[in-house]
């Protein structure tokens, strides 16, 4: 397991994406209004824009260069333009640590 701890709980701000590295790849992490800890690839999958600079809203993340909006669930496309899913990530919480496995994925329902 290659599990890191990519910040503290306690930095995370409510519907507000925090983009996090991990051995090379971009994440955005996000506490959602439900107090759930969510990690999805940072990239949308419609252009190479960051994520983490999109909108929260429910369990969606909406990129702002295009409107595609991604579930924070599943990382499936919610619209166009995007049509391929990002990755989701296994997230755990560690104390106040949130530690990302960027090797486990969840699968896509």
């Amino acid at each position: 397991m290659t599990a890191h701890r990519v910040c503290a709980l306690s930095e995370l701000e409510q519907d507000t994406p925090r983009r996090v590295e991990v051995d090379g790849i971009p994440i955005a992490v996000v506490l959602d209004s439900n107090g759930e800890v969510h990690a999805i690839g940072d990239t949308c999958t419609h252009g190479d824009i960051s994520l983490a600079d999109g909108f929260v809203d429910g369990e969606t993340l909406e990129c702002w260069a295009h409107g595609s909006a991604f579930s924070l669930i599943s990382g499936k496309p919610l619209n166009l333009p995007a049509f391929e899913p990002v990755p989701v990530y296994v997230v755990q919480i560690d104390g106040d640590d949130v530690v990302i496995d960027p090797t486990v994925t969840k699968a896509l329902p």
